[in-house]
């Protein structure tokens, strides 16, 4: 009835098609989704949402109360269709949409097919682009009927589709398992909890099944259960000699075993803190084995007698790491036999942390792989003096029924990287203090990535952190460390480097790890910037879009972002806007930054948004972390995340993104 003829139109048939539809049908087109509700007269802000929601305009509802209160101009808390209409233009009638849909429009109305193409192309970086694809986003995001049988794109429709998820910052294929998951699990990292059962602090506070289910939601792959007696024979979790409260271990798994495989289907797990003496090890084996069936890996795999297997052999599987008596060989032939009752006695170094590996000047200091076999002897023998009978050991009794539920995740003390190097079997896991760690990887990097390369290593919060606070995960994902521990309960700037992280690959939990920190050959020091180009990224930050308030009492905040990359020492930057006065709403900025990535492999890009406060110091309004290799390029929308982590849709940041690798 309005279409205008598609085939072998002029040009002047074109502008006088979009102004007619302008002026028409776009005008016809809003009354007659608005009109009914102003029948009975003026409205109030409560239907002013809902009919904003009809529109499919999503808004925050604080940030209507004002713009509503800002419209009304009886002040008598009802609005007429007239101010409704100024009220959706203000939300969707953005200044900095209107100019980029004006710049690829011939008449500044409407974008034809070929415009939308364009501008898809050019703007988007969309190298696959074709005008069927046009044709699609036409089809899911025009409102007006008439504008879409005619394939064409009004500002209504170009508005929403720039709002839309397919303009997000993260790419649309890392939302997806798309890594090759057939490397053995070391070559991974896992995101991994500290604690789990905490949900506050270290010495007080309760444990929670929640702790459990929400790390999971989280896609969280290795959880710790700490497993002490408990009464009637029933283990119980808590944070041992502290008073945090007592969860029956026989709940605990019930509760993993519901939530295991509901965000990812890669296995989980399960890190046994075990304090508990034969008999109850074996009331937990029970457990184990009734309450997670066939899904609790009790077995070496067919393919994988020797080596560690992949997150995709693995599939489904739940994994037991804790003390381990005798060779998977052995625990295969024990399959099926009645291991009631028998028990054996595991030593190993007392608690201290080594300080061999800082103090004494061995034959192993500087040993490599490339040493020959009398080095190698040597080193044995040095190691042998001056580690093993320097030291004190402990001996600790384990259920064999346990023992034998524990196959590729062996917890074997770290006592050092020669130590390693020349004892330690593939199936064998180290769980190592941040201190130590942080130790380790300033005086020996290159053998800390070499021992990455070959187990998985597990980094936990020191003993001091009572209050469940987290350190900087970042420097021990940059040396290889698989299983980078983190308290889940407690958010700050650690956990939102966590949960940027693994919003990749699908939100797995399962990251490939860099080529250069799986390849025996490579020298990669990650405090030593790279030779080749490094990565030149821009970010044009344009504006804000509905702010996040902690305040119901004004929308006139003072706002500033900043941009922080974080990765190797070398890449880690950030840089800040200029304040934008009393504006939480739509602050425009218009300000670019331009950062020099070395290593875009490690990097993490992060949005903080802030209110300046001069009294009480910058007020934290939301974030948003994604990994750098994960960034779309182009005109994208940056979703805000608030301190807990959840989203704060509609509040987020438009920018410009493009880099050059």
């Amino acid at each position: 009835m309005f279409g205008c003829s598609r085939s072998k139109a002029s040009e002047m048939k074109m502008i006088f098609c979009g102004n007619f539809l302008n002026f028409f049908v776009l005008h016809t087109w809003f009354w007659s989704k608005i009109q009914d509700e102003f029948r009975g007269g003026k409205i109030n802000v409560e239907k002013t949402q809902k009919l904003l929601e009809k529109l499919d305009v999503q808004c925050n509802t604080i940030h209507v109360k004002h713009i509503f209160k800002d419209n009304d101009r009886l002040k008598q808390g009802r609005i007429t269709i007239e101010e409704f209409r100024a009220i959706y233009r203000t939300i969707v009638h953005r200044q900095e949409i209107i100019e980029i849909f004006n710049a690829y429009s011939e008449n500044r109305k409407i974008l034809l097919e070929n415009n939308l193409v364009q501008f898809l192309t050019q703007e988007q970086y969309a190298v696959e682009m074709s005008r069927t694809i046009a044709i699609e986003i036409i089809q899911k995001y025009e409102p007006i009927d008439e504008v879409r049988r005619e394939r064409q794109m009004s500002f209504e429709g170009f508005a929403r589709y720039m709002d839309s998820p397919e303009c997000l910052l993260f790419k649309h294929e890392c939302k997806r398992v798309y890594q090759d998951m057939t490397h053995p699990l070391n070559d991974y990292f896992i995101s991994s909890s500290h604690n789990t059962y905490l949900i506050s602090d270290q010495l007080v506070g309760p444990s929670d099944i929640w702790g459990y289910v929400s790390a999971l939601v989280k896609g969280c792959r290795c959880l710790e259960i700490d497993c002490w007696d408990g009464a009637q024979n029933e283990p119980v979790v808590y944070h041992g000699y502290t008073l945090t409260s007592k969860l029956l271990f026989k709940t605990v798994i019930q509760a993993i075993n519901k939530y295991a495989f509901m965000t990812s289907d890669y296995p989980v797990v399960l890190s046994l803190e075990n304090h508990c003496s034969p008999s109850q090890q074996e009331v937990l084996a029970d457990h184990l084995q009734t309450i997670f069936g066939e899904s609790l890996l009790a077995d070496i795999l067919d393919d994988y007698p020797d080596k560690l297997p992949s997150p995709e052999a693995l599939k489904f599987k739940i994994l037991v790491k804790n003390k381990k008596i005798g060779t998977l060989k052995e625990t295969h032939e024990r399959k099926g036999s009645d291991k009631r009752g028998k028990v054996e006695e595991w030593e190993e170094p007392d608690d201290e942390e080594e300080e061999d590996e800082f103090k004494d000047s061995t034959a192993s200091d500087n040993f490599s792989l490339k040493d020959n076999q009398d080095k190698e002897t040597e080193v044995k023998k040095a190691i042998s003096s001056k580690l093993f009978k320097k030291k004190k050991t402990r001996k600790l009794k384990i259920a064999l029924a346990l023992s034998d539920l524990v196959i590729y995740t062996k917890a074997e003390k770290f006592r050092s990287f020669q130590h390693s190097r020349l004892y330690q079997q593939f199936n064998e896991n180290n769980s190592i203090g941040e201190s130590r760690a942080r130790k380790l990887s300033k005086l020996k990097v290159q053998e800390f990535i070499l021992h990455t390369r070959k187990f998985i290593t597990r980094i936990y919060p020191k003993a001091t952190r009572a209050d469940s606070s987290n350190f900087n995960p970042q420097e021990f994902w940059n040396i290889g460390c698989q299983m980078v521990a983190l308290n889940f309960q407690t958010a700050g700037l650690p956990m939102d480097l966590q949960n940027g992280k693994f919003l990749d690959n699908g939100a797995s939990g399962y990251i490939l790890k860099p080529q250069f920190l799986r390849d025996a050959q490579s020298n990669f020091n990650p405090n030593i910037i790279r030779d080749g180009n490094p990565t030149t990224l821009t970010i044009r930050l344009i504006s804000g879009i509905q702010l996040p308030l902690n305040s119901a009492s004004s929308n006139k905040a003072d706002t500033s972002v900043i941009i922080e990359v974080f990765g190797v020492p070398n890449d880690q930057t950030k840089q800040q806007t200029r304040v934008i006065k009393k504006n939480a709403f739509s602050p425009r900025w218009n300000e670019t930054f331009t950062f020099i990535i070395h290593v875009p492999e490690l990097a993490l890009i992060r949005f903080v948004v802030e209110n300046q406060g001069l009294i009480t110091g910058n007020e934290f309004l939301g974030q948003y972390t994604i990994p750098f290799l994960c960034m779309n390029k182009g005109y994208r929308r940056v979703p805000l995340f608030s301190r807990l982590g959840e989203s704060l849709e509609p509040a987020s940041l438009f920018v410009y993104v493009w880099y050059i690798q």
